[in-house]
């Protein structure tokens, strides 16, 4: 399998479990996509957008409950890639796989690694912060 997303990168592990099992799905998912047989391809694919809006409604929820305060531009950004996803599924429903393999490979690469770095960060430290906030105010 060609690895276009490297699994053991620090940089995907942001210290909240279940964003970071997350991230690996995603990436399990995009690698696999990376070396997919046309088939193998669309299935895969749906189950890249289905994990993908899986994933961004979970985050959206933590969002809202911990009263994040980038969570517009947060959401936003979601609401984008996901407009982007459903308009590769939909070439790939049609048959065409060339430009959303080259979407999997050119964009959804860096585009992880910078909403991770990023958005993603801002909010574990958010997350984090009402953590140790509830503690202090528990003792």
């Amino acid at each position: 399998m060609m690895l276009l997303i490297n699994p053991d990168d620090p940089r995907y592990r942001l210290d909240v479990k279940s964003m970071d099992e997350t991230h690996l799905e995603f990436i399990e998912l995009v690698n696999k996509l990376g070396s997919a047989h046309r088939d193998e391809f669309r299935i895969l694919f749906e189950d890249l957008v289905e994990h993908t809006k899986a994933h961004f409604n979970a985050e959206n929820e933590l969002m809202h409950e911990s009263g994040f305060p980038a969570i517009r531009e947060h959401m936003g950004e979601h609401e984008r890639i996901l407009g982007d996803l459903n308009r590769m599924e939909m070439r790939v429903s049609l048959g065409n796989t060339l430009i959303p393999r080259a979407y999997v490979k050119d964009s959804l690469p860096g585009w992880l690694e910078l909403h991770a770095q990023t958005m993603d960060s801002a909010l574990t430290a958010h997350l984090k912060s009402r953590i140790q906030h509830t503690i202090q105010i528990d003792t």
